[in-house]
């Protein structure tokens, strides 16, 4: 199973970091720390791919419009972008940016979110006497 892999991988790396903070200092700990996100997220990529092309072709299949698949797609995106920036701000010590982060996020979401909001509402309102 390949999340044996990647708990070997984040067991290696936190020691790594915990060992690197006494020698070095927060600031290369934190640098480990983001590089080890990245890596996870290199070793994902063909996944998330697989799980984007599956999605599609549900949609298609559903008749269900693009738009709304996309748009779904950017706000789980912008979700797990937004917790991984944040994330690395609580390792750093900045708690404050990291509330920051998320709240960017959650506009972001909102944003997004606001075209299908008003497409439900017109529904709903051409249904109504």
């Amino acid at each position: 199973m390949e999340i044996f892999q990647f708990v070997g991988l984040a067991l290696v790396t936190t020691v790594l970091i915990v060992t690197v903070k006494q020698l070095q200092g927060l600031h290369v700990g934190v640098l480990v720390s983001v590089v080890f996100g990245a890596i996870i997220f290199l070793l994902l990529i063909g996944k998330i791919g697989n799980i984007l092309d599956i999605l599609e072709q549900l949609a298609v299949r559903a008749n269900i419009n693009q738009f709304y698949l996309a748009t779904i797609l950017k706000v789980i995106g912008i979700a797990y972008i937004a917790e991984f920036g944040a994330q690395v701000c609580r390792d750093a010590g900045e708690n404050a940016i990291a509330q920051k982060v998320e709240f960017a996020g959650k506009v972001l979401v909102m944003v997004l979110a606001l075209p299908i909001i008003a497409a439900i509402l017109e529904t709903v309102l051409k249904l109504l006497p």
